[in-house]
């Protein structure tokens, strides 16, 4: 079974379909810098998605014989789906990859369908000798330092690598992964993931080089792109994240626009499952992208040192929170130190802040902890804006509030369940869409769907959705119940809804029978003995088989079987013969008789 879910595929292949490109508008200048301090300017990959592939979720419960059967029908072929993300990557003819995507999103038993973008690094080096760290004051960093440094957490920063010698990630990097190749080589391939790293969690109060937002935060290594130009796909950003939820990550940064991302969006709440927040950036195009907000992910806008937008910034619904993101000093590849613009640093600056809520309050959910967040964040322009979102984030008033927050309980409360579809009393055939609503006090981590009993699987996103094949059940009343999980663990279930299945196939429900009615057991043989074996299914006997002494002898596709067995070359003593029957569902029975000659 396939199990999971994530968001409305028509609606977010509008939105692929319209944005083929990333934020190509904003000058992006990564690499190595000179004497002169000019930089590399990298060029786009010439086609914008990866060629011959694309990115599919079926819906939960769907079978692998219907989802195969599916993607067949479109010229597809699964290579395998991501993790437990139930996201797969698909091959596909090139040049077809987005007629593709627009023939399976349009069908109903599945959840998304998108072109695997290549996205760039959201970052705009510029003069290194310009110096300052004005964003740590500006966010009153300082202040929070006096309560914590986020010790004890987790930063994963998703990005083109590290370069682990820099003498300001000394004892700072754990043991990383490359989610391009599967290997553990995580040095940094363009420069991009290094700054990025500093600026939420070098090493501090060292005597050396700059100051982070999380001092003490220990850094998780995920290289997505083995680029030198830092392009990545939305396939290995989703299989970096996957992994680093599975290493118990708090935070993982993504300096890369992703927001409009079905696929990563399913990984990133995968992590939030497992207790962890993400955090990415907005985009470097100076424009409204037009994409929703983003419930799973925190996408964040960049500021000047004057709190103002900065010009290069997106901005838009999809913004949560702001944060300093120009003239950042931080660390550079080959040891170094420079200052650097974009949304790529905005981003890790809010993910060092996130670890500092953590910090300070380790019991807190991801809920809450990105609740303090936004509420805690200085109000630049009203309430909610699109510039700013909920607010240029405030590390100081952050750590005091959530210290401030005392657990008086815990959550004993079971999540309510109800299933929308189908109703009671309906009658359902072949494929049947299944929709099932739930609500927790704190959040609902996951819903499985049962069939008499049976699990058809399992969805980790709201709305809850599945495909059921009811042609693997008998004709009839069927019961379907739905089953909700908190993160506590806390389990509710629905009322019982009964349905009508009626798909005129009748399911078999019992092993054969086989009987060896000639010779008897036990008896004495000579000459030609006449061996008759017959069998009985609830459904239909495929095939009897006779074995004499474990040699097959014998074989019919049917229901009985005669064979002439000349014993005059046997020898003397005990002789075992065997029947096997199988019926059409691969059910089998087996008799074994012995004779003596």
């Amino acid at each position: 079974m396939y199990s999971s879910k994530s968001r409305s595929s028509d609606k977010n292949q509008t939105k692929h379909t319209n944005v083929i490109k990333p934020t190509l508008t904003a000058v992006l200048m990564l690499g190595v810098y000179g004497a002169s301090g000019l930089a590399v300017v990298n060029a786009a990959p010439a086609q914008l998605w990866k060629s011959g592939q694309i990115l599919v979720k079926p819906k939960a419960g769907l079978s692998e014989v219907e989802f195969d059967s599916i993607l067949k029908k479109n010229k597809g072929q699964s290579k395998g789906a991501i993790g437990r993300l139930g996201v797969h990557i698909i091959n596909v003819p090139a040049q077809a990859e987005a007629a593709v995507v627009k023939a399976l999103s349009r069908n109903p038993h599945v959840e998304f369908a998108e072109l695997d973008m290549a996205v760039e690094a959201s970052a705009i080096p510029n003069d290194p000798r310009y110096s300052g760290s004005w964003h740590l004051p500006k966010i009153q960093a300082p202040t929070a330092w006096d309560k914590t440094k986020a010790d004890g957490i987790i930063i994963a920063v998703l990005d083109t690598g590290i370069d682990g010698a820099h003498p300001d990630f000394s004892g700072k990097l754990l043991p990383g992964w490359n989610a391009v190749d599967g290997s553990n080589d995580t040095s940094d391939i363009n420069g991009h993931g290094t700054a990025v790293a500093g600026t939420a969690a070098a090493a501090s109060n060292n005597a050396l080089g700059v100051a982070s937002v999380a001092w003490n935060a220990q850094i998780l290594p995920v290289r997505i792109s083995n680029s030198t130009d830092s392009y990545a796909y939305w396939s290995d950003i989703a299989k970096g994240l996957n992994w680093a939820a599975n290493q118990g990550a708090d935070v993982a940064n993504i300096s890369y626009m992703v927001t409009n991302s079905s696929t990563v969006t399913t990984a990133a709440q995968y992590m939030r499952s497992k207790g962890g927040l993400v955090v990415v950036a907005a985009g470097n195009d100076g424009a409204d992208p037009g994409f929703a907000n983003n419930t799973q992910m925190i996408t964040v806008s960049a500021t000047t040192s004057t709190d103002e937008k900065a010009s290069w910034s997106n901005f838009g619904a999809l913004i949560d929170v702001a944060a300093p993101g120009a003239s950042i000093q931080t660390t550079t590849r080959g040891g170094g130190y420079a200052n650097w613009n974009g949304t790529s640093f905005a981003a890790p600056v809010t993910a060092g802040v996130v670890a500092l809520i953590m910090g300070a309050n380790p019991s807190l959910t991801v809920d809450e902890v990105e609740n303090v967040l936004k509420a805690s964040s200085d109000k630049i322009a009203g309430d909610i804006h699109p510039y700013y979102g909920h607010g240029r984030v405030n590390a100081a008033t952050a750590v005091s509030m959530a210290t401030s927050i005392v657990k008086l309980e815990t959550d004993t409360q079971a999540p309510s369940v109800t299933i929308f579809s189908p109703t009671g009393g309906s009658t359902v055939s072949g494929l049947v869409q299944a929709e099932v609503n739930a609500t927790d006090n704190v959040g609902v981590s996951e819903v499985s769907l049962y069939a008499n009993g049976l699990l058809v699987g399992t969805d980790g996103t709201s709305p809850y959705q599945f495909s059921w094949d009811s042609k693997q059940v008998a004709d009839g009343n069927v019961t379907l119940t739905a089953v909700a999980v908190d993160a506590i663990g806390n389990q509710g279930s629905s009322a019982k809804v009964v349905v009508a299945v009626k798909n005129n196939v009748v399911v078999d429900q019992q092993a054969p029978t086989v009987t060896i009615s000639n010779p008897a057991n036990g008896s004495k043989i000579a000459k030609t003995v006449a061996i008759s074996v017959s069998a009985k299914d609830d459904v239909s006997v495929a095939n009897v088989k006779l074995y004499i002494d474990g040699k097959l002898v014998g074989s019919v596709n049917g229901s009985s079987l005669s064979y002439n067995w000349n014993t005059n070359k046997e020898k003397v003593g005990a002789h075992t013969i065997d029947a096997i029957a199988t019926d059409t569902s691969n059910k089998t029975a087996k008799q074994t008789i012995t004779v003596y000659k």
